[in-house]
């Protein structure tokens, strides 16, 4: 990775965008893509698609018959991060809200908010009672979500609505740190790794050996149903598509990796099999693995998929499907922790992938 490439993750990880609110993280991906990629168009879902057309699309007028033959390849990472959104201010100014996605409650206790304003961000701390002033009983509950509130330094009512408006987002306070080893640390990498790789992968096709038309999405609303990635496969109609997220790294204390599958960060990315994967794309990957020497874990999963692969499979009259996924510690959480090497390995991947289509036949199931 070089620095071009590690300060667009950084700026992704430092860009707030919770389900719903992925503008920012947006115009981001599209500043940074249009060095190399002069196709870039939004839907009225908030979705940004990045194409890139390969040799024949070049060559051929859209009208001939020739056209219509061009394999379609989408790659799908999404955009959004899990978060908050205010839902009421008390009379003492503090602010009590809902939490958008899949969060632990015990992860939100103690931590440093940023809350999304119109007039800028606005720091806050999540709280709750206490211990000291806890009754015996209470000590013994889990933390629940109507018992802790954020608190923005606000004397009153008024003085928190000067600044912040219910529905306004927050998150986590945002940004990057490096750990030992290459590996990094931040709250929103899922699925800012899984979005930077599908950019980067686009960045690094060689033109003279794209044959396909691919296009790299930027999908909104995952963490709410994968409510972007159904609406851009219904747009881009796709012959093969590939989604990128994260998925649990087992290599650390307390994860059962006999059932969970035995993947361990900086170790590659992870090649998903199971009835969500088309066995082509999946053959594909792991003899291109192979052959470019880019090493790869692989998993199991026995039912559809909770991420963009679900719906992408399923989209129009089918889609040859595929997982790349990229491993994370501590999923859902403020220090989420992936792997510098396997970011960049899974963008290698998926560039070698979209090279060597040229026909969407191979990835038929003969019968």
């Amino acid at each position: 990775m070089n620095e071009a490439n590690q300060n667009f993750l950084l700026k992704l990880l430092s860009t707030p965008g919770i389900s719903g609110c992925e503008q920012a993280v947006q115009q981001a991906v599209s500043q940074y893509a249009r060095a190399f990629c002069t196709e870039h168009q939004t839907d009225l879902h908030g979705n940004l698609f990045l194409t890139r057309r390969g040799q024949l699309s070049r060559a051929v007028n859209p009208t001939q018959s020739g056209y219509a033959q061009v394999p379609k390849v989408m790659l799908a990472g999404h955009a959004d991060q899990i978060g908050l959104i205010i839902s009421s201010i008390d009379d003492k100014g503090f602010l009590y809200f809902q939490t958008v996605g899949g969060w632990d409650p015990q992860q939100l206790v103690g931590t440093r908010v940023q809350v999304w304003a119109k007039s800028g961000p606005c720091l806050g701390v999540i709280a709750r009672k206490p211990i000291h002033l806890m009754e015996e009983a209470d000590r013994k509950v889990v933390a629940n979500l109507k018992s802790l509130w954020i608190d923005i330094g606000a004397n009153g009512r008024d003085d928190a609505a000067s600044v912040v408006q219910i529905g306004d987002s927050a998150t986590l306070v945002l940004g990057a740190m490096s750990l030992r080893n290459g590996l990094i640390t931040a709250p929103a990498l899922d699925n800012r790794s899984g979005l930077w790789v599908v950019v980067e992968a686009l960045r690094r096709v060689d033109p003279e050996k794209l044959r396909c038309d691919v296009t790299s999405v930027s999908t909104v609303q995952e963490e709410i149903g994968l409510r972007g990635a159904q609406t851009a496969a219904y747009t881009i109609a796709p012959d093969i598509g590939i989604a990128v997220d994260v998925t649990h790294a087992t290599d650390c204390p307390e994860i059962d990796s006999k059932q969970n599958g035995d993947i361990a960060l900086g170790k590659g990315p992870v090649i998903v099999k199971g009835p969500n994967m088309s066995p082509r794309v999946t053959e594909r990957l792991e003899s291109l693995a192979e052959q470019y020497q880019i090493r790869i874990q692989r998993s199991a999963l026995g039912r559809a998929a909770s991420n963009d692969s679900n719906v992408l499979q399923i989209s129009r009259g089918g889609v040859a499907t595929g997982v790349v996924a990229i491993p994370n510690r501590y999923m859902h959480s403020g220090v989420e922790v992936c792997s510098e090497h396997d970011l960049d390995a899974a963008a290698e991947l998926l560039a070698r992938f979209i090279e060597s289509v040229d026909s969407v036949d191979p990835f038929r199931l003969q019968v």
